[in-house]
Order: structure tokens, then C-alpha cells, then sequence
């Protein structure tokens, strides 16, 4: 005699298909959790064809069609706010994130304001524009210190210019000399005794 009635089986059976579904949502498995959900779901609906008729099955199918969505849905709605969904998911981006920043507005301000290249822009380079030192790029041309230009385009962070034709500055940016080229008595060094000597 059989202690447990087969539909009582099929009703476990979905239980524990809807219960994997959710936990293959929790725990990734690569499918295993899947696979074994649909062959419980698949067995649940088979013992109730078998043992009760197509009534009770097509009842349990309907139910499957509808519990199998509804369980995966549920599960992805509370996930985020299991201690694994927030380590997996990101947050929302903050104001901060989202607004530009002053500098980006101060940059954008810079447009169709002319300045003076400060160092040689092959293309990229130093800009000096409304007293300020700006790293810019030029727009595809060489352009030599002292050169004047004129701020086309803020592209992200990176100011585009062009060389303003037939201007130049009276006098280039003076180059700081090379710490290389003094000798060690204008660096106020004294020459290394010779150990070998």
C-alpha cells in the first residue's frame, strides 16, 4: 500500500521545481539548478497525467506555465536585497556622478577664447588661455610655442584648439634650462675623488 498519494507526489514535485528555479537565480550553477528544475516540473506534471487524468494534468501544466515565470520573477525582484544581489549588482550612480563637474563647465567656457601655445603641440601639448595653463590638443596641424590659437572644442576633459593664421607672440615662452646641461661647479657640486686612483 502506498503511504503518500501520487497527486500529493506531483504537488511536492512542483514545490521543489519552483524552489530550484528560485535558487538557480540565488546560486549560479551554470544550469545544473535549471536542469533539475524543469525534470521536476516535468515529473510533477507526468504522475499527474498518469495517475489523476487529463484534467488534473493539464491543470498542473497550466499551473507549471504559470509558477515557473512567476517564481523567476519573484526571485530577481527580491535578489537585490539579499547580501549576494548587492555584491553582484551596482548601485545607483550619485548626483555627483551624474552632473558635470565645475571644471568640465569652466572648460566649455574656454570656447572661441584665444590664447598662446606654450610648448610645441605635435598634437598634443600646453596652452596658455585667459592667464591659465591648459593641456590641449591641437586640431590635426602642428603648432610652434608662442604661436597664437583658439579653443574650437571641449571633447571630455580635452580642449581641441587651432593656430590662429599669420599670429604669432613677440616673444616665446622662455624654456627653463636643462638641469643636465650645467656642470657640477654651476650646480655648486663637488667632483668625486677617483677610488681607483
Amino acid at each position: 500500500m502506498n503511504i503518500i498519494d501520487p497527486l500529493t507526489w506531483s504537488v511536492l514535485l512542483m514545490v521543489v521545481g519552483c524552489a530550484l528555479i528560485v535558487l538557480e537565480v540565488f546560486i549560479p550553477s551554470g544550469g545544473i539548478l535549471g536542469f533539475l528544475a524543469s525534470m521536476s516540473v516535468l515529473a510533477s506534471v507526468a504522475l499527474a497525467f498518469y495517475h489523476r487524468g487529463p484534467a488534473v494534468g493539464f491543470t498542473f501544466t497550466l499551473f507549471a506555465v504559470l509558477a515557473m515565470p512567476l517564481s523567476v520573477i519573484l526571485a530577481f525582484k527580491y535578489w537585490p536585497h539579499t547580501p549576494m544581489g548587492k555584491r553582484f549588482l551596482l548601485g545607483l550612480p550619485s548626483e555627483d556622478e551624474i552632473i558635470p563637474d565645475d571644471r568640465h563647465q569652466r572648460l566649455k567656457s574656454l570656447i572661441g577664447k584665444r590664447g598662446t601655445a606654450q610648448t610645441p603641440m605635435l598634437p598634443s601639448g600646453a596652452v596658455r588661455v585667459e592667464g591659465q595653463t591648459i593641456d590641449a590638443v591641437s586640431e590635426g596641424s602642428p603648432i610652434e610655442p608662442g604661436q597664437k590659437i583658439e579653443v574650437i572644442e571641449v571633447r571630455a576633459y580635452r580642449v581641441v584648439v587651432r593656430p590662429v593664421e599669420g599670429q604669432t607672440s613677440e616673444s616665446p615662452p622662455q624654456a627653463e634650462p636643462d638641469v643636465l646641461d650645467k656642470s657640477l661647479e654651476e650646480l655648486g657640486i663637488e667632483p668625486l675623488d677617483d677610488p681607483l686612483a
